[in-house]
């Protein structure tokens, strides 16, 4: 009888534990509290009538810096300035703790069943709830890490359903402490920052085809993710072992972790980020010239400081990826001012006419390769 109950009891632990762990991979609630609790005691914080007091100046600057991009790309970008805002370090937590979950919907279910069959019972299904308290408490650091460091951002949920415009949000928090660090003037540099962010909304907003060019290979990328995330869980301790160490191949750890229509998709993907973000940096100095006083000044301060981190910053960096957005900026800029002089400003608006325009992977580190296919 003892037995009985005690096994009857083990089996109700059971199912509860598998409703429980059946709920999801990351408790986002507890990973955005986590994430919030940090930012909140970052050095720099503003009170929220500080903030508002922020807003005109972003909106008088997105009010010149518009018509000045409509003139250099030659296409209009109507609405962009209705749609931006100030936000503090824990707004933009909250932004990107929606669009992540988001993400995460689409492959969740599939990788829970793959690590929680039905009826796995008590022991897998405790496993797998200690598992997601670990992998929360991380990505809330995560975010806590990221939201003291990004001064801008063009928020737009690639993988949504309906294909709503993107948003320009501005975390001046970050902005004014960056502008102290690197002791420039603090307006002008918010002009610099929003004249960067505006340029990514141009890039999505005026080229309709690209939001669906990257969300059809970051699904399939997802799709690739839950289908091995077995294999994934063998090979990660020495993937994060090779981030971790600076010397390398200068290949990513997640490359070697991908299939290789995984890897084709991650390289397209990473050549129009690198082309993106190029574009952005390229167009934030030359456009920047006629808009931002001081601007010779702040650019190299400003790309100065992106290659000055900390022994901690920069394995942060490599585990989470984020060394790639770096060499993205370099690589995609080179690229850009390469077919800039070679061809002019007709050659820059070739770039986005459509997927067949854009640069392959192999050409971003040799844009003389896409100037021979495209404008031969």
């Amino acid at each position: 009888m003892v037995g009985a109950v005690v096994g009857a009891g083990v089996t109700v632990l059971g199912r509860r534990a598998e409703r429980s762990a059946r709920r999801g991979l990351i408790d986002w609630p507890v990973a955005e509290r986590l994430a919030c609790d940090r930012v909140r005691n970052a050095p720099g914080t503003l009170q929220p009538d500080e903030l508002e007091r922020a807003a005109p100046v972003y909106a008088a600057a997105m009010a010149e810096i518009v018509p000045a991009l409509t003139r250099a790309l030659g296409a209009e970008l109507p609405g962009v300035i209705e749609r931006s805002g100030v936000v503090d370090r824990a707004g933009w937590v909250h932004a990107n703790v929606a669009s992540f979950a988001a993400l995460m919907s689409k492959v969740e279910i599939g990788l829970v069943d793959q690590i929680l069959p039905p009826g796995s019972g008590l022991v897998k299904a405790t496993m797998a709830i200690a598992n997601r308290m670990v992998t929360t408490r991380q990505f809330g650091y995560l975010l806590g890490f990221l939201g003291q460091r990004v001064l801008g951002q063009y928020d737009l949920a690639l993988l949504s359903a309906e294909a709503s415009p993107g948003r320009l949000l501005f975390v001046d928090e970050n902005v004014r402490r960056t502008a102290a660090i690197l002791g420039v003037p603090l307006n002008p540099f918010r002009t610099y920052i929003a004249l960067h962010e505006t340029t990514h909304a141009f890039e999505f907003e005026a080229h309709p085809w690209l939001r669906p060019y990257l969300s059809a290979r970051l699904e399939r990328q997802l799709a690739s993710l839950a289908g091995s995330v077995e294999g994934m869980s063998r090979d990660a301790v020495g993937g994060l072992g090779r981030a971790l160490r600076k010397a390398g191949s200068g290949e990513s750890w997640m490359e070697g972790l991908m299939t290789p229509e995984g890897l084709r998709d991650f390289r397209e993907i990473q050549a129009v980020m690198s082309l993106l973000e190029g574009f952005g940096d390229y167009i934030m100095d030359e456009v920047g010239r006629d808009l931002v006083p001081d601007v010779g000044l702040i650019s190299a301060r400003f790309h100065a400081r992106r290659d000055q981190r900390t022994g901690f910053e920069r394995a942060m960096m490599r585990l989470t990826g984020m060394d790639l957005k770096m060499e993205q900026y370099r690589k995609g800029e080179e690229f850009v001012a390469a077919v800039a002089r070679a061809r002019g400003a007709e050659a820059l608006r070739t770039l986005w006419l459509s997927p067949e325009t854009l640069p392959l992977p192999e050409e971003i580190d040799m844009p003389s390769r896409w100037l021979a296919r495209v404008l031969p």
